[in-house]
């Protein structure tokens, strides 16, 4: 696994992808590749301007891509349903944006910035969408994590940190609720008999715009992975043949193991019924099965 590259994808003709945050960081590698490789790639970013850009960056590589802008804002679950609205087949779906390390904000649905975008709206969004990937034989969703959920905790009587607010914390929780809900969705899909692989991802730090370094940005961004190296776990567990549902896929395409507090089905199955009750999202194609 350690030599994999996006040499190695498969012809993706016939499949659509939506990657969310693909207008810049990771995202943006992920569907370039991906549209290489044939797919119909959908850039669905919060900024129309910024998606648009992305598209004319994608076509100047690959000018024969088929690739197209939705606009989608995860921290706004009115964006979210519209967005999924207009979704009218799906195959792939690359849960990649995010926002990390940010000062105290909320949603507009008045959740904690990190959680909200992060977590809710990603899993808000994959609801919305799992009518269309159920319906597709061998549909993926990856889902971005991070070797920060290690020191991630969830607190299910402080969901808006009103008892102390940090960054980095409220950052690793985000990404703690993003490897729970991607194995417990395998879990559930392997339940209902839903042809799904749920496959998280850890890209590592990367040289992109969600690393803010100040001053110092110039020289350590010379010691980080590229956006592109980052972008490789993400490739990997969307398209590769060997990878397998319910697996976490790090840096150089190779297997890690979650941490144990993100191996709990306990704590797993009640955050996926706390951001059901959150979103309004139910999941219908998993449930009672």
């Amino acid at each position: 696994m350690t030599t994999w590259s996006p040499a190695s994808m498969p012809d993706l003709t016939g499949r659509t992808a939506v990657v969310t945050g693909a207008n810049s960081g990771i995202g943006l590698p992920t569907a370039l590749e991906l549209a290489r490789h044939g797919a119909h790639v959908v850039v669905a970013a919060r900024d129309p301007d910024k998606g648009a850009e992305a598209v004319r960056l994608i076509l100047r590589e690959a000018s024969d891509a088929r690739v197209e802008f939705g606009r989608l804002d995860l921290a706004d679950l009115a964006s979210v349903r519209r967005f999924a609205a207009g979704v009218s087949e799906l195959d792939l779906l690359v849960n990649n944006a995010g926002v990390a390390l940010i000062s105290r904000q909320r949603t507009r649905d008045g959740f904690e910035m990190q959680l909200g975008t992060n977590h809710l709206g990603h899993f808000a969004l994959t609801g919305l969408l799992l009518p269309l990937l159920a319906a597709r034989p061998g549909a993926r969703v990856v889902t971005v994590s991070s070797d920060a959920h290690a020191a991630g905790r969830i607190d299910f009587d402080d969901l808006g940190l009103e008892r102390g607010y940090g960054r980095m914390s409220a950052y690793g929780r985000s990404k703690l609720a993003n490897l729970l809900f991607a194995l417990e969705l395998q879990r559930r899909a392997e339940r209902a008999g839903v042809d799904l692989k749920s496959i998280a991802v850890h890209p590592g730090t990367t040289a992109t715009n969600i690393v803010k370094l100040g001053p110092l940005q110039p020289l350590v961004r010379l010691l980080l992975r590229s956006a592109a190296a980052g972008a490789v776990p993400s490739l990997y567990a969307a398209t590769s043949p060997d990878v397998r549902g319910g697996e976490y896929v790090g840096p150089k395409a190779k297997l890690l193991r979650p941490s144990e507090k993100a191996r709990s089905q306990e704590l797993a199955a009640r955050l996926w019924e706390v951001s059901m009750e959150l979103t309004g999202v139910r999941f219908d194609e998993l449930a009672n099965r």
